[in-house]
C-alpha cells in the first residue's frame, strides 16, 4: 500500500498500545493491574449525565455552528474569564471534541515546515509528533527532577532561535505531575516578552487537579493573552473521557481559522455533549472536590510505596494524578522495566522514553485507580524485583 510520506512522520501515544497489550493478556486470564491510561475512574457526575439526556429528549440531535453552540463558548468564556482572571469573549472560544484537536489546530495553523517548536520533555507525547507530521522541528526542553520537573529558565533561553514559532507549555504535567509556579511562568514571560512573533501553546488541561498552591496561565501576565492558545476540556476533571469535550481559547483572528479546520474535519462537536458542558460549568462541583480529595490519598500511597522499593526514588508530584520513579538504580532501562512489570508482575504502567529521550530512567504510573489495587501493584513490583 502506497501512502502519503507524511504518515511517517506520525508519533502515537503509547498509553494506548500498552493499554492493548493488558487487554490481550487479561483476556488470557491474567490478573493485569492498571495503572497505566491516564483516565480518571470515577464516573461522570450524575447531573452531567442527566443534561446530556435531557438535551436528546428535546431533540439536541442536529448540527451546530462548528466553533460551538453560542451557550456553551459563553460558559466557558465565563468560567476562563473566572479562573484565569483575564477578560474573555466567547468568540475567542472554539468547541472540539477532545482538547487533542485544538494541540493539533494549533501547531497546524501556525508552524511551517522548517519552523521550530520548543516542547517539554518528558512530555506528552502528541505534542512532538504533531510538530514533525506538519513539518516542523521538534526541540525539547528538558524538565529537570531536581527542579520537580520544571525547567531550567536558562536552558529555555538557549533553545530559541530566530526560526522559534511557538513554545508549548503543560502545567500541571503529564507524565510528572510537576507543575510550573506564578513564578517560574512569570519568568518565561521576561524570555520571550521581546519576541511577540513566538506563540504559546499552554496546554492546561488538569489545571483543577493542584494540591500545592494555585494555578496560574500565561495569559494572566499582561500582552500574552492574544499570543497564547489555551488548551483545556472536561476530560479529567469530570472524568468525561469518553465524552470527547474540549476547547481552546485564542485570539478571535485565529478562532476563526480553527473554527475552519473544525468544519472541514469534524463539522461540529457532539450536540448533546455540548450542552452537558455547559452543566458541568454552571452545576455542582462538589464532585471535582472529592476526587481531588481521592487523588491525593491515593498519590500519597503510591509515592509511599514506590519510594518503599529497592531502586526506585519518586518525588511527590502536585498536580494531575501521575507518579513519576527514578528507576535507574534498579539497573534496567525503563521499556525493559516496564516490560518486566507487566509481563512478570501484571502491573501495567508506562516507559518514561514514552514521553521523550529525557524520560529514560522513569516509569510512569497513573494513580487514577483505586487505593486498594495501587497497594496490591507495589505488592507485585516489589514480588518481581
Amino acid at each position: 500500500m502506497k501512502i502519503a510520506d507524511r504518515m511517517s512522520n506520525l508519533g502515537t501515544e503509547t498509553a494506548f498500545e500498552v493499554l492493548a497489550k493488558a487487554r490481550k493478556l487479561e483476556a488470557e486470564g491474567k490478573s493485569i493491574i492498571h495503572l497505566e491510561i491516564g483516565e480518571p475512574d470515577f464516573p461522570t457526575p450524575e447531573n452531567i449525565c442527566q443534561a446530556a439526556i435531557n438535551s436528546i429528549k428535546a431533540g439536541d440531535t442536529h448540527y451546530t455552528p462548528s466553533a460551538g453552540i453560542p451557550e456553551v463558548r459563553k460558559s466557558i468564556a465565563d468560567y476562563i474569564s473566572r479562573t484565569r482572571h483575564i477578560e474573555v469573549h466567547p468568540d475567542e472560544v472554539v468547541m472540539t471534541p477532545g482538547a487533542k484537536p485544538i494541540m493539533f489546530y494549533a501547531i497546524l495553523t501556525l508552524v511551517n515546515e522548517g519552523d521550530e517548536v520548543i516542547y517539554p520533555n518528558p512530555g506528552f507525547p502528541i505534542y512532538e509528533s504533531m510538530i514533525k507530521f506538519v513539518g516542523g522541528k521538534p526541540v525539547p526542553l528538558k524538565l529537570k527532577e531536581e527542579m520537580s520537573f520544571a525547567f531550567d529558565t536558562k536552558d529555555l533561553k538557549k533553545l530559541i532561535t530566530p526560526k522559534t514559532k511557538m513554545l508549548i507549555i503543560n502545567t500541571p504535567q503529564n507524565p510528572t505531575g510537576g507543575i510550573l509556579t506564578e513564578s517560574e511562568i512569570r519568568e518565561i514571560g521576561e524570555i520571550l516578552k521581546d519576541r511577540p512573533d513566538i506563540w504559546i501553546l499552554s496546554d492546561e488541561i488538569y489545571s483543577r487537579l493542584i494540591f500545592k498552591g494555585d494555578h496560574f496561565s500565561i495569559t494572566q501576565i499582561p500582552g500574552f493573552k492574544d499570543r497564547t492558545i489555551i488548551l483545556d476540556g472536561f476530560s479529567k476533571t469530570y472524568a468525561m473521557t469518553g465524552w470527547r469535550a474540549g476547547y481552546g481559547v485564542m485570539n478571535t483572528e485565529l478562532a476563526k481559522l480553527i473554527a475552519q479546520l473544525m468544519t472541514n474535519s469534524n463539522s461540529c462537536t457532539n450536540t448533546m455533549v455540548q450542552k452537558a458542558c455547559i452543566e458541568a460549568y454552571e452545576g455542582p462541583q462538589d464532585s471535582v472536590e472529592v476526587m481531588k480529595a481521592e487523588f491525593m490519598a491515593r498519590r500519597d500511597i503510591i509515592v509511599d510505596g514506590l519510594n518503599s522499593i529497592k531502586g526506585f526514588s519518586c518525588i511527590v508530584p502536585n498536580g494531575a494524578f501521575y507518579a513519576f520513579p527514578n528507576i535507574t538504580k534498579t539497573g534496567y532501562s525503563s521499556k525493559d522495566l516496564n516490560e518486566i512489570l507487566l509481563y512478570k508482575g501484571g502491573v501495567a504502567a508506562l516507559s518514561g522514553t514514552s514521553f521523550g529521550e529525557y524520560g529514560e530512567g522513569y516509569l510512569r504510573f497513573s494513580y487514577a485507580n483505586s487505593r486498594e489495587n495501587i497497594k496490591e501493584a507495589i505488592k507485585r513490583i516489589k514480588a518481581v524485583l
